[in-house]
C-alpha cells in the first residue's frame, strides 16, 4: 500500500529536513527516511488516490471537498477522520455523487512535537465504517499502531467520542496538560455537566452514542465528575495518557488558530437549537473558548467553574 500525504509546507519542510518520526506513550517509535515520505503540498496528487483520508481541521473542510472535487477521481472513497459530527454532511454536500463518503473517527491525540516528530498521547484506536472498501483498507493495515476498528454504527461511534471530545475545550481553557487538568476535580464537574447535557439531548433526538472507550456513554458523567481520590487512583490510569499530551483545541489556541469548538460544545447547541430546546453549559463553554481565543487567560479550575455552572 503506498501512502501519499498532502498538506503544509511547514510539514513538508521538517520533514524534508528530518524524516518522519513516530512515537506513542508506551514507548513506541518507528522512524521513515526523508527520501521514503512522499509528501506534498499541491493537491494534484488527488488523482491517484483510491482513499482519500481528511484530517483536517472542520473549519476546513468545505474548501478540502472543493480541493478533491477538483482534482480527486470519480469513485474514490473520501473517509472523514475529523472531530464532530456535521462534516461528513459539509462532504457530502460539496461531492455529490461522485465520490463515496464515509464517517471515519480518530480516538485519541496527536502533537506535532516539531523535526518531523508526531507523538500518540493517548491510547485509542482508528475507526471506520465498515464497508468493502475499509475491510480491504483494514486488511492492508492489519495489526498496527495504526489498525484501523470497522463499525456499522459509526453515526453513534462519532457522538459517543464527541462525548468524550467535551474534555477539549476545558483543557484548552485550562492552560495545563491533560493530566494536570484532569486531576482537578472542579475542571472535571464542567465536563461532566457538559456530558450530562449532552446526553440528555440526545436522548430527547433518539440518538444512542456508542461506547468509545472504557465506559460506556451513560457513566461517563458519575465518573469524571467523581471524587479525586477515586477518579485519579483508577478511573485516570485507565486512560493510558502520556504527561504531555494536551487536547488539539489547546494547541490551536496556543498556535493563534480559530478552535474546532463550534464542532464539539457547539454541535450540541446546535442540536438543542433544532430540538426546541436550551445547552446553557456548552454554549456558556462556547463563550468561553470565543474568549480565550481573543487572548482571554486560562481559568484556574474554581473559576472555571463557577463560571459555567454558576456555583
Amino acid at each position: 500500500m503506498t501512502v501519499t500525504f498532502i498538506g503544509r509546507p511547514g510539514f513538508a519542510k521538517d520533514i524534508a529536513a528530518h524524516g518522519l518520526t513516530l512515537s506513542d506513550y508506551g514507548g513506541w517509535t518507528a522512524a521513515i527516511a526523508p527520501d521514503e515520505v512522499d509528501y506534498r503540498c499541491e493537491p494534484d496528487a488527488l488523482a491517484e488516490a483510491e482513499v482519500i483520508a481528511l484530517c483536517t481541521k472542520s473549519g476546513a473542510t468545505a474548501d478540502a471537498a472543493r480541493q478533491i472535487a477538483a482534482h480527486g477521481g470519480a469513485g474514490t472513497t473520501v473517509i472523514s477522520l475529523q472531530n464532530g459530527i456535521s462534516n461528513v454532511d459539509v462532504l457530502e454536500r460539496e461531492l455529490g455523487d461522485r465520490f463515496r463518503v464515509l464517517r471515519g473517527m480518530v480516538s485519541y491525540n496527536v502533537a506535532y512535537l516539531g523535526d518531523g516528530r508526531f507523538h500518540k498521547g493517548v491510547a485509542g484506536e482508528l475507526w471506520a465504517e465498515d464497508r468493502p472498501e475499509t475491510r480491504n483498507l483494514s486488511g492492508s493495515i492489519g495489526a498496527s499502531p495504526a489498525s484501523l476498528k470497522l463499525s456499522s454504527d459509526m453515526l453513534g461511534v462519532a457522538w459517543g467520542k464527541l462525548l468524550i471530545n467535551l474534555n477539549n475545550a476545558v483543557n484548552a481553557l485550562s492552560g495545563r496538560t491533560l493530566i494536570e487538568q484532569l486531576s482537578e476535580r472542579d475542571y472535571r464537574r464542567v465536563v461532566a455537566a457538559s456530558m450530562r447535557e449532552g446526553l440528555g439531548l440526545l436522548d430527547r433526538a433518539g440518538i444512542k452514542p456508542a461506547k468509545v472507550g472504557p465506559i460506556p456513554p451513560h457513566l461517563l458523567p458519575a465518573v469524571i465528575g467523581s471524587p479525586d481520590w477515586l477518579f485519579n487512583n483508577l478511573f485516570l490510569k485507565l486512560q493510558k495518557i502520556d504527561a504531555k499530551a494536551r487536547s488539539s483545541m489547546a494547541d490551536d489556541l496556543a498556535a493563534g488558530r480559530r478552535t474546532e469548538v463550534d464542532y464539539l460544545n457547539g454541535e450540541l447547541v446546535r442540536l438543542a437549537g433544532d430540538l426546541g430546546a436550551d445547552a446553557p453549559v456548552n454554549r456558556k463553554v462556547v463563550e468561553l473558548i470565543r474568549e480565550a481565543e481573543g487572548g482571554a487567560a486560562p481559568l484556574p479550575p474554581a473559576d472555571l467553574r463557577r463560571e459555567v455552572l454558576g456555583r
